[in-house]
Formats: C-alpha cells, structure tokens, sequence
C-alpha cells in the first residue's frame, strides 16, 4: 500500500503526568499549524533534562522519547538501498534477530542512470514501505553527494556528477520513502567528495562551486522534496566540521532554504559542545563516549549534546532558546513519523518489492557498446561461457554501512543459467580471477564459499580454453564492496580495474572475439581493451534481483535505456581534479583539499578535451532500437524571466522493437561577465516509443536555467543576452541548438 497525504492523520501526545490531552485531536498530516500547536504544547511541560534527552542517542541507533509525557522515541536504520539488520543495544554486533532481512534494491548510481524520477518514486515507496514494516522512523538516506573524483570509495551511493540530475532524482526518492510515515535523512551534507582522511579533512571550495554544483541536490531535497531530517557528514567546510558549521547549518540550510526538520550528526562526526550547541545540529548519534574514537559502555549521557550540554545550560553559560529548537524540530520528527496512527503498516520483502527492484536494475543498466549487434544474444546461440568472480559473489553484503542481509540475491551466473535454459541454451562458468573470496561484514554472513586453489595463470589458461569452445563469451567483472574498491571510509587505490582483470578480458577477446564485458562497479574505470570487444554493459550494484535484470537485458526480454549519471574517462588525469597531480586537490595536503577546478567538474571539464580521452560521456546509453530527435520548437525565442518556456521535441523510434530515449537539455550562456561552463543540463525527459511511433517530448525551462551565483550578493543572478539550448542524448552528441533571448536582469536570494 501507498500513503496518500489526503488520507486523515491523527496525531496524539498519550495523557500521562502533567498532560493536559483526554483524547486524540486528528490533524492533517500536511496541517503543519496543528503539529506545531502540539509540539509547542509538548515543549512547555519538559525539563531541560527531558529536552537534552531527546536530542541524542540512548543506542546505536535510538534516542528515547519522553516517558512521563508518552512521547515515543525514534528508531533509524541505515540505507539507502535498503534496510540494515538490526544490532545489540550498545554494540556493533547483530542482534541475531530472523525477521530483520531485506529487499536490497539497486544501488543509487544504478537508480541515477535510469534518468526516471518515476523509478525513483517507486524506488522510495519500496524502500519506506520496508523501514516502516521494519518500525524505523528514519531511513538514513538517499545520499546526494556529488560525483568529483572516481576514486572515493563511496560513489556507488550517490547519483552522479550533475546537480540537476541529482535534484530531480532525489524529491520523488524523499516523497516515496515520507509517504510511509518514515523520514528521509539525506546525507552527507556537504561536500562529502571523498573517503580519505573524511573524519578530518577541510573542504576549500568557492562559493560559486558550493551553490551551483555541490548544494543543489540538498537544496531540492529540502525545499521541493520536504525532507523531515538531513544528516551532516565528518569533513570539515571552511574550517569548521560540517556537523559544527554555521554557514551550513544555520546561514544555509535553516535560514535560506527555511528546513524545518531535524540535522541529524553522521555517527562520531561531533566534536564540541560549545559548537554544536549554538551551530545549527540538532541531534547526536555516535559509536563511543565522544562519539568517535574512545568510549565505555552505555556512555550516552556523557555525548558532547548530553550531560555537557545540560552542564551548561543549567549554568547560564548557553542559551535555552537553542536547545528549545531542537528539542522543537525533534518533536515536530516525532510527530511526523511514530505519532503518525494513521501511517501504513508497510509490508517486508513483498513479490512486489522484489518487482521494483527488478525493473529499476533493469531500467538502470546501460548499454555502452554494442558493435556487430553481438546483443541482445543472437537466436541460434547453443553454448554460452560466463566467466568471472562478480558472477558468482553476493554483493549485498560489504560496503559499509550501506551493507545488507538479504531475504535472497539472484547471482549473475544465475540468472543468466535461468534464462538460457528456457531458450534452450548451455551455460558453463570459469571463475578466470580470484578477487575477494570474503563474504562477512558486520557479523552478516554470505555464506558462499568462494575459495580457490588454481593460480592466476591457470585460471586464465581454463577460461581460455573454453572460451574456444562456446559460441559468446560473457564477462562478468569489475569492482566490489571491499576495501579501496567501492566502500565506506577508504577510497580506491588507483582507476585500473583489480586483479588482473584487464589481462583476462584481453586474453579471453583473442580466444573468442564474440564476447560481452559486464562490469559491476559503483565507479568509472579504465578500459585498455576497449578497443577489442564488441559488447561493453556498465551493471552497478542492482541488488537481490541482480542476476535477473542483468539476464533480462542480455537476452532482449527488457531493453537498455540507461544511461550514464557520469563521465567515464580514459583515465584518472582526464577528471578535473587529477588533471594537474596536484595533491592539494586530491587527496589534500596538511588537512586540507583544495576544489581548485572550482565549476569544472565531471562533464563540463571532460567535454573540452579531445574526443579520445572520454571512453564514454555523461549521459551516453544505447539501446537495441534507434531513435531519431526531431527539430525541437521553444514556445518563445526571448524569455524575461516570467513564468517558464516549453520546448517540444518530437522523438520517433526508428527501430524494430520497443525502447525508450532519454532526450538532454543543457543552456549554455554565449557571453557572461564571469565563467560559466560551455554546456550545463537544465532539462531531461524519457519516452517509450512502439516501433515507427512518434512522440513529442515537453520540456520546460524556468529562470533557474539560466542563472548562476553570485558571491557578491549571495544572489542567483541572470545577465540578458544571447543563450543557447543544446539538445541531444549525451552530453557530447548534441543534434540542436535553439537560440534564447533573456531580455532582463534577474537577481534573486534561495
């Protein structure tokens, strides 16, 4: 069942000592007047003791209520692709319950590339209906970081290099997951580029850059998504910790944009009471008894937003009126979520769950070579050899803290045996590398025993040898969840795919030239051996049904149409922020990393240098179809900023079998008084097309399209003058471009 905000809500504090309330007063759920009624009358009768309780941790991942008023507490669960087994009260280890196992769906790269706020909306339905079945009322997700380097460990989370991708994938995710009653946390707010040395490195970044390319996601999440909860991260901005930051906290987040919910600290990323207290967060979660690195048992009193802050409150030395607004915006979570008696009762590891996860895999998937058709596989095929460790390995469990223990997780090898199998088809499987044969994390056990006693050489020497015997070669490949590949706190060592990848794909495309590289990853990569296979599958991390959605998409049952939410270069110099080795960008000098590309990030460096150093741009995706973009028509030539402008675009599907396109819109500003990047997305849209039907595809610009930030004024800003649209389907295959006259001067603050 989906929430709908029409449905009545009704809203309780329970009577109990000093409480006024006989009998429930049903409000709205959006009658944000009614909540606030009750969450002032809540905070009238607390304690400062009562206040400072809820505004941090009593377990890993609790905080109590308050008792004597029947004020529940707040569960979290980490996410955001799905929801983590429960462990101890005061430990890291499992609880060892048997009914807190999940759906995992796909990773958020993989949710990115479909381009489909559609799928993103059924991705946070699915996911909230599972969280609040589960009882959390916080899912600590989506995560919106912005894609800088292919090195950080923990892209596979996020959505990709472009701001406005991001902000329109990310409101329906939020809407989908609050429908259920379950707040959305998105993190890491901000600037949370990377895994290294995260806990202490300070992010130096112009304001220009902070505004236009790092805060937009965040922006869109609060101000058009609703979000009830925001997590800060571990690094530093300017100086300050972002957890501790007033310039995001306070100047940004709770002033410019009016975010009305609860700043939830990344566990351990506290480190002053002082500053905590009058900066901006507002509640405190943590691993030990400073919240990161030393501790006792049950040592939640003594977090710096516990007995410390008390101490000084009490003492006159901090001021009451901002831990009233915390313990406000606390309650006003409470409200919204646990004291929500009429939310869904959600539902756990459903058929239907197990179809959205099926469907945004196969919808995320992109097609990035296809020479010679050699997919989807050819009718006639009678042997087919699938080779590699990511064929057979579980990647549901590792990461992180995204980590998951899943009801079942459909393996490639699987899926692809399954669906030959009803074609008729002979599978055979060689394992050609050995990567991580681990499979734990966090006490969650894969089980899989993925030992092996061939060396690398023999390995090699198998797989080629029945390579020569099959009729189509699959490799499965490319990075995993573990250590300096795609996870949690550390960040890849190099660009190069691990183990000896890159030797097993060359020597495999030698002994078989009709062969298919499917690589999963949660990362860009190198491809030396670009250039000697015909058929390239880029397949993220999708989830329990992964197995299936990739077997949909080779064998043509679903047809590919993602595509990519980032540049994949040829190699790490050719992203902006290694294109120098300078060490101050990457991976930072002193405690410091410096963002000196500033608005260069992602496609609008890689799409001026030369076509040979991009293997595949922001954007790109084929299909088993073609399509051609008509002439696109703007409903007006000029625009002063007044309501918005419409271009229509006819897409006509050209091919043989359905398909659907994603058709990219970027502005560009032909003369600026400061830089701006030649091209930047402003509009997207996807269509499914029949063979032969034609279709026209509306998109709509507003002011927003054509500004950009000026620190000066702390203003978006619009020069009139000359304007281009570029339309096309990748950032460097534009068909059209429309002139645009702006005919005012626009300012305007957040």
């Amino acid at each position: 069942m989906i929430f709908k905000k029409e449905i009545l809500a009704a809203f309780m504090i329970i009577t109990a000592v000093g409480l006024r309330a006989q009998k429930a007063v049903p409000v709205y759920l959006d009658d944000s007047r009614q909540i606030e009624e009750r969450v002032q009358d809540a905070l009238s009768r607390m304690t400062v003791a009562e206040k400072i309780g809820i505004i941090h941790a009593q377990s890993k991942f609790s905080s109590p209520g308050v008792q004597r008023l029947g004020i529940p507490g707040i569960w979290c669960t980490d996410g955001p692709h799905g929801i983590r087994p429960d462990v101890l009260w005061d430990e890291w280890e499992q609880a060892g319950a048997t009914n807190d196992s999940c759906v995992a769906f796909p990773a958020l790269t993989c949710l990115a590339a479909t381009w489909n706020p559609e799928m993103s909306k059924i991705y946070g339905e699915s996911i909230g209906e599972e969280a609040r079945y589960r009882n959390k009322n916080v899912l600590l997700g989506p995560g919106v970081n912005i894609y800088r380097t292919p090195l950080n460990g923990r892209n596979f989370e996020y959505m990709g290099e472009d701001p406005y991708l991001t902000s329109q994938m990310v409101v329906p995710y939020i809407q989908g997951v609050q429908g259920n009653g379950v707040a959305a946390c998105v993190k890491h707010y901000a600037l949370n580029n990377q895994e290294a040395d995260r806990d202490h490195i300070n992010v130096l970044v112009d304001d220009r850059a902070l505004h236009e390319i790092y805060l937009p996601g965040f922006k869109a999440a609060v101000k058009d998504g609703g979000a009830w909860s925001i997590m800060p991260g571990y690094n530093k901005y300017n100086g300050e910790h972002a957890c501790e930051n007033p310039t995001l906290l306070l100047d940004i987040l709770k002033g410019d944009w009016g975010f009305d919910g609860v700043a939830i600290s990344d566990w351990g990323a506290v480190h002053n009471t002082d500053k905590v207290a009058q900066n901006g967060l507002d509640m405190e979660f943590g691993s030990w008894t400073n919240g990161l690195n030393w501790g006792a048992s049950n040592a939640y009193d003594d977090y710096y937003l516990a007995k410390p802050y008390e101490k000084l409150i009490l003492e006159g030395k901090l001021p009451m009126k901002d831990l009233d607004d915390k313990a406000a915006r606390v309650l006003r979570l409470i409200m919204r979520t646990e004291m929500n008696r009429n939310r869904p009762y959600g539902s756990l590891n459903s058929d239907e769950h197990y179809a959205a996860a099926r469907r945004i895999g196969g919808e995320g998937i992109v097609l990035l070579k296809n020479d010679n058709k050699v997919l989807p596989i050819a009718t006639g095929t009678k042997k087919i050899l699938v080779v590699g460790e990511n064929a057979i390995k579980m990647m549901t469990v590792g990461g992180g803290s995204s980590s998951l223990k899943v009801q079942r997780e459909t393996l490639p090898l699987d899926g692809i045996k399954k669906a030959a199998a009803a074609k008729g088809i002979d599978v055979v499987y060689e394992r050609g590398y050995v990567g991580d044969v681990s499979g734990e994390y966090n006490g969650v056990k894969t089980g899989q025993d993925l030992s092996e006693n061939r060396s690398a050489d023999q390995l090699i020497a198998d797989a080629v040898n029945a390579a020569k015997d099959a009729d189509m070669v699959i490799f499965i490949g490319g990075l995993n969840k573990s250590d300096h590949q795609d996870a949690e706190g550390v960040d890849r060592s190099d660009f190069s795919l691990p183990y000896q990848q890159d030797k097993v794909i060359e020597a495999l495309a030698a002994a078989n030239p009709n062969i298919v590289v499917v690589n999963l990853t949660g990362n860009a990569y190198s491809m030396p051996w670009i250039d000697k296979v015909p058929g390239i599958v880029q397949g993220w991390y999708i989830g329990s049904e992964s197995g299936n959605a990739i077997a949909d998409v080779l064998f043509g049952d679903v047809n590919p149409s993602g595509k990519l939410p980032m540049t994949f270069a040829k190699s790490l110099t050719d992203y902006a922020a290694h294109a120098t080795g300078d060490t101050e960008m990457y991976p930072g000098v002193d405690g410091d990393v410096k963002y000196k590309e500033g608005l260069d990030i992602g496609y609008r460096y890689t799409d001026k240098l030369k076509k040979d150093r991009i293997n595949y741009a922001f954007g790109h995706g084929l299909s088993y179809t073609t399509f051609k973009i008509g002439q696109p028509v703007a409903s007006s030539k000029s625009y002063d900023g007044n309501g918005t402008i419409t271009v229509t675009i006819p897409v006509t599907n050209t091919g043989e079998v359905n398909g659907s396109e994603v058709v990219q819109l970027y502005v560009r500003d032909e003369k600026s008084s400061v830089y701006r990047p030649y091209k930047e997305l402003k509009a997207f849209g996807k269509v499914n097309l029949a063979p032969g039907e034609t279709t026209d595809l509306h998109l709509t610009l507003d002011k927003d399209a054509f500004a950009f930030y000026n620190p000066t004024t702390n203003m978006w800003t619009v020069e009139p003058g000359k304007f281009q649209l570029l339309i096309g389907n990748s950032s460097d295959n534009i068909g059209y471009k429309l002139p645009i006259d702006m005919t005012k001067s626009l300012s305007w603050k957040d």
